[in-house]
């Protein structure tokens, strides 16, 4: 180049597209073997390698005085609109244009500012033309406009970012705030990275967010600026955001709710045996509205009793198949939760018709049994039924009942007795009993209680009621080759009698004998469920809130009625598989909220000190053990420096305790040292 060249070049740290600012300079002279010195309009000077140089102009010599000037002409023509009709008119032949070409067509001249107006049309220009070599072809029409609307989302983005904005400042200043459905956008970004951290997906965004606010871009921070705009409470459920498990029912399945509330439909076990004119006892907790199991005492020939038990009857109200049955499915189980439950059929359903109302004819799958005098069964009967529950008591008022031995209720002391037979038959055949103490918190306006479930003759009852309900339905189904969800359990492997009874507590030696136990498994098949003692067993008698005892009932009224199974068992395993998933995962959810609850528990109780208990050693050589807090059925870690014996009772209390990230610290509490 020479002297005097007007050249156009780039510098960085502008606010173009680029991140550069474009400039203009005259050539002063070479620099080096290939570099050269350029002087702008400012009297700055630029060592430029030829690539940084974008367009020359050589028509004259120029000097930096006349850049001013040269702007000012090329500006009076630049006119961006003036680009889509010279694009109108070459995109028809697909004609490509050099600047000089451009404006002779749009300004019929070629002077250097006009063909320098027209070289930045073409450079600045992202939706008509595109470089090849050193002249621009025009996009056909269908590219164009798809620029077009890329450049409309864009510019959406950019207003929804706007919005978002200041719908983030004012809200976070108190102001009432509607979130729209473009910002649910980015407050889903922040919701994942205080769930995932780490493994979120568009990590990027939301820690942008953050940093514009000057917070921490960390999970933690995501998650209380959440609960500073009121979007999610201080103890929100994270676990159970993190899981699978819906919260609310879809609109479609809602849409079956009322007209099977308003028109029963037919039922298909009709004529029901009649059975209201039986006492029946639902027995719960006081806070249970989902009532799926009664029991009835009935005297029959030779002296002996029959037991009833009574289970709800959902599949009266759906199909296999129908969009109440596969939401079920889907959920797998009711979730109970400190703070309330979530069911597994809509509320009005699971609680009203399903139920089994106090003074209401209801319809249930009836179990009639004798058992012998041991307490094995000696013969029963299952059928679908009419009952009237009689009297709805609490697990209170029926211990009541038993401690002080009322007489005005005989069929109750009767049902506990072959209760009790029923228990030391299992025991003869193998039952394994662990006895470690539960517990039942319950959260209201996030004050958390913790009520520890003491040993209670009528939870025994209505828990061996259960058991042998769920023999006789496995032995039905095996007898007849029903496919059924058999429930089973490996025999474990326990520590020698003779150690287990060198144990100072009965506590340590249930822990002990827990770690032994191996997980229970479902199959089509019966097996032999360990624990329980028993050779066959299937659950049935929570159909409302366990799916796994829906299919039960399904299979077993099928073959009641005489009709074709609703699956063989190759189905139903493999429904039965999928229901388990999701069940299981409920159930860890419960735990994991019932441990934040327990350690929020402890938290609002601050210096408050517990006997404590040592269970058994999770690692010894660093001194870590498991204790048990007696009075609240809390199982913690903590660390022990001194000689300590497994059952050695202790005083300790919390040190420090976090919830939410799942800390907490114990230490043993000396009264000499306060």
């Amino acid at each position: 180049m020479e002297k005097g060249t007007l050249v156009e070049f780039s510098v960085q740290g502008g606010t173009s597209t680029h991140g550069s600012r474009i400039r203009l300079g005259v050539v002063d002279r070479p620099q080096g073997k290939k570099n050269w010195v350029v002087i702008d309009a400012q009297g700055q000077s630029h060592t430029l390698h030829p690539r940084q140089i974008s367009y020359s102009i050589s028509d004259h010599t120029y000097t930096p005085a006349d850049i001013p000037q040269f702007l000012t002409t090329m500006e009076e023509e630049y006119d961006p609109a003036s680009l889509e009709l010279a694009w109108e008119l070459l995109a028809e032949e697909g004609q490509a244009v050099s600047p000089a070409d451009l404006a002779q067509l749009l300004f019929s001249a070629q002077s250097a500012p006009l063909c320098y107006a027209a070289h930045r049309l073409l450079s600045e220009d992202k939706l008509y033309f595109k470089l090849k070599g050193d002249r621009y072809e025009p996009r056909s029409a269908a590219q164009v406009a798809e620029l077009k609307h890329q450049i409309e989302k864009a510019a959406q983005r950019q207003q929804a970012h706007q919005q978002f904005q200041d719908h983030l400042r004012r809200a976070l200043a108190g102001e009432a705030v509607t979130w729209q459905a473009s910002d649910r956008v980015y407050l889903t970004t922040l919701e994942k990275l205080a769930l995932f951290g780490q493994e979120a997906t568009n990590r990027t965004q939301a820690i942008d967010i953050l940093a514009k606010l000057g917070r921490p871009t960390t999970p933690e921070s995501a998650f209380r600026l959440l609960v500073d705009l009121g979007l999610w409470q201080a103890h929100e459920n994270l676990w159970l955001r993190r899981s699978q498990i819906p919260v609310d029912f879809p609109e479609p399945v809602l849409a079956t709710l009322q007209p099977i509330l308003a028109t029963p439909p037919p039922d298909r076990d009709a004529p029901r045996r009649d059975l209201t004119h039986l006492k029946v006892f639902t027995i719960d907790d006081e806070t249970t509205t989902e009532i799926d199991d009664g029991l009835s005492l009935e005297d029959v020939a030779n002296g002996q009793q029959r037991l009833w038990i009574h289970i709800a009857d959902p599949s009266r109200w759906l199909s296999p198949g129908a969009p109440l049955d596969l939401e079920a499915r889907r959920r797998g189980s009711t979730l109970y939760l400190p703070t309330g439950m979530i069911p597994m059929f809509p509320e009005p359903l699971a609680t009203g018709p399903m139920s089994l109302v106090q003074g209401q004819s209801c319809c249930a799958l009836s179990f009639g049994i004798i058992l012998t005098a041991e307490g094995a069964v000696a013969s029963y009967e299952i059928c679908p039924s009419h009952i009237c529950p009689t009297y709805c008591l609490s697990y209170a008022d029926v211990d009541q009942i038993l401690d002080l031995a009322l007489a005005a209720e005989p069929e109750i002391l009767a049902m506990a007795q072959w209760a009790e037979r029923r228990r030391v038959w299992r025991q003869t055949q193998g039952a394994i009993n662990i006895n470690l103490p539960e517990k039942m918190i319950k959260v209201q306006d996030d004050v958390v209680q913790i009520e520890v479930l003491n040993d209670s003759l009528a939870r025994d009852l209505v828990a061996e009621m259960m058991i042998l309900t769920g023999e006789v339905a496995a032995h039905y189904g095996e007898a007849h080759g029903i496919p059924l969800p058999f429930r089973s359990q490996p025999q474990p492997d326990l520590p020698p009698a003779e150690a287990l009874e060198q144990m100072q507590s009965d506590w340590v030696r249930a822990a002990a004998m827990r770690r032994c136990m191996p997980r229970s498994e479902v199959s089509t098949t019966p097996a032999r469920h360990a624990s329980l003692g028993l050779d066959r067993y299937c659950q049935v008698t929570s159909p409302i809130r366990r799916y796994g005892d829906l299919l039960a009932h399904f299979q077993l009224k099928a073959h009641l009625r005489g009709e074709p199974l609703p699956w063989e068992a190759k189905a139903l395993g493999a429904i039965t598989a999928s229901a388990m998933v999701s069940a299981q995962e409920a159930s860890q959810v419960e735990r994991q909220t019932n441990r934040y609850w327990s350690l929020e528990y402890l938290r609002q109780q601050g210096n408050q000190v517990w006997q404590a208990i040592i269970l058994r050693w999770l690692r010894e050589p660093d001194r870590l053990a498991l204790v048990l807090l007696e009075d609240l059925g809390l199982e913690l870690p903590m660390r022990i420096d001194r000689p300590i014996t497994l059952g050695d009772r202790f005083s300790v209390r919390a040190r420090t305790v976090d919830p939410r990230l799942d800390r907490i610290k114990l230490e043993e509490w000396m009264p000499s040292a306060q």
